[in-house]
Formats: C-alpha cells, structure tokens, sequence
C-alpha cells in the first residue's frame, strides 16, 4: 500500500482523491482523510464513492481509508485555521505508516502554507512539506526535487524569502545538497549523474561584477566534488541552463532557488509532474500544484500530476 494524503480540506486534494477512486490504482492507496469531508465532495461532484477500511479492495469507486475527523466544517473553497492541525495529523499518521513500514512510500496532496502558520501550531515556522517531513522523520537534511519528462530540478533553498537566498548559499550546506543529489540518483540507478549547477547570479555572477558567490563558494566546491568523482558542470547561468542543447545528456540542475528553476519546469510538464523528497528513510513523491481552492467542488481539474506522483513512487519501489 502507498499512503495519500489529500491536505488541505478546502482544497482540490479531496477532489483527486474522489477521482482516483474511479481509477484501478485506488486499491494500492490506503487515504488518511476524514470520511465525511471524502462523501460530501463526492456529493459535489456527483459522483458514487465507497469507503473501506479493508486494504487492498478491489471493489469500483471504493477508497480504503484510515479515518481521521477534522476538527470544524469544511466547506469547499473556503480556508477555515481550525482545521489545520488536522492536516498535520493526517501527514504525521502517514509518516509513521512508512516509518514502520506499513506502507513503502507517501503520496502527498496540496496544503495551504498559509492557513498553517495563521493556525499557530507549528513550532517553527511551516515552510511545506519537505521541511515539516525531514524533522518528522528524523532526517538530517532533505532536497526538493521536481521532475518531468526530460527534466529533473533540485533546489539548494526552497519556500524562503529572496532576500534570504543568498546568505543560504554557504559551502556546507551545499555540497550536503549536492551529496543528497547524487547519491539519490544513483540509487535511481544512475551510477555517474551528470548534475548541472546554476549560478546564483544573473550570468553566474560575471566574473564577479554582478556578486562573488560564484567565484568564493560555488565554484570551488564544484571543483572539489569533481575531484571526488562527481560529474558536476557549472557554475552555469540560469537563463541558458535549460535551453535544449544544454540539457543533452544532464540527469539533474541544481537551482539555487524555487524560482530559478521551478518556472522551467513547470512550463516543460505541468500536471505531469512530481515533486520527489531527497534524503528521507522512505520514499515520498508529491503533485507539483497546489490547492486551487477557487476549483474545489467543480470536477475541473486533472488527475494527471497525482497519478504522476503515485507512477513515480511506485518505480522508485521497484528501483526503476
């Protein structure tokens, strides 16, 4: 079984879950969601739907669910704080799930960051669900990775500030960054990933007229790799980073920032795109939009970037 978690209640997670019940792969799902929240979108969209809390069912438009109550109503579309923590609770039930290996990864729906932190629950600050995940489960340190077809994106920072970016970009935490990356792709089994590195400034900074950081840190710790037996190209500017020649044979870019490199690729394959956690015990894929609240309960979306992410989960399982 693969564990899904749908996220925020008011958003079109509960819709994918309702659609993938229609679809043979909802047997090998095992939903944490609250069961009347699943029913009365599926009211909404005036669609049949079972739930089961018998795993691997069989039966048409059935979801084998481990049940979870939100805390307030949900209405469609509409963010309500209260619920929240049951959010939270719905990926931390999950987490456990693949911690103690009753499911062999977790599939994620969109949450809203937001409603979150307005709730006040998080210690830290919720900075989505790669962060909230790596000290869930212990990790040391995890990466963002985006994938599509013909194209992987890793990111060195994720959901900060911009103007924080650049102080986040010190040697260490790169080339932990890197090592996740690597590492991850080989297991993938890629045995010599050719990793493209992004400059953190406009031409990769220039020779040092439009900043240095290219020259002090990136660089250097390019070189260093190298000599350890990676395959690292770079530092190399953004804006010529992903044109068509340049990709010929790279197996992942490494941005600097969310969007440097996230715009790229959600141009290449929205909703048919994953977004892979790097770096956890276990494996963890997730669709790569978010909760479009404004389209909860009007049937108006796709299921193509969930079915992306459980494909990608899946073929991870199987080393593939």
């Amino acid at each position: 079984m693969l564990a899904f978690t749908p996220g925020e209640p008011a958003g079109i997670g509960i819709d994918l879950a309702v659609l993938i019940a229609r679809q043979k792969i909802a047997q090998d799902l095992l939903v944490f969601a609250d069961p009347d929240v699943l029913l009365s979108r599926a009211k909404m969209l005036g669609l049949e739907l079972k739930i089961s809390e018998t795993e691997n069912t069989s039966k048409p438009n059935t979801l084998c669910l481990f049940p979870i109550k939100t805390a307030d109503k949900v209405v469609a579309g509409e963010l309500n704080k209260n619920n929240s923590a049951y959010v939270l609770e719905c990926l931390n039930l999950a987490t456990k799930h693949c911690l103690d290996g009753k499911t062999k990864a977790l599939i994620t729906g969109p949450l809203h960051k937001g409603i979150i932190n307005q709730a006040g629950i998080c210690k830290e600050f919720f900075s989505g669900h790669t962060k909230y995940l790596e000290r869930l489960s212990g990790a040391k340190n995890t990466v963002m990775m985006l994938a599509t077809k013909g194209l992987r994106v890793a990111l060195a920072t994720t959901h900060i500030p911009l103007s924080q970016v650049p102080q986040q970009i010190q040697s260490d935490r790169l080339e932990q960054t890197l090592r996740i990356v690597h590492q991850s792709l080989q297991s993938y089994g890629l045995q010599n990933p050719r990793i493209v590195v992004c400059g953190l400034n406009p031409h990769a900074g220039e020779g040092g007229y439009f900043g240095t950081e290219e020259i002090e840190i990136i660089n250097p710790l390019i070189k260093k790799l190298n000599g350890q037996g990676f395959n690292l190209h770079g530092s190399v500017p953004a804006d010529t980073a992903f044109t068509k020649d340049a990709l010929r044979g790279v197996d992942c870019v490494l941005a600097m920032y969310h969007d440097q490199g996230l715009p790229v690729l959600k141009t290449l394959g929205f909703k048919n795109a994953v977004n892979i956690t790097l770096g956890l015990s276990f494996i963890r894929t997730s669709v790569d939009h978010g909760t479009a609240l404004e389209l909860a309960g009007t049937g108006n979306i796709s299921l193509g970037s969930l079915q992306t992410a459980i494909d990608y989960a899946q073929n991870l399982i199987n080393g593939t």
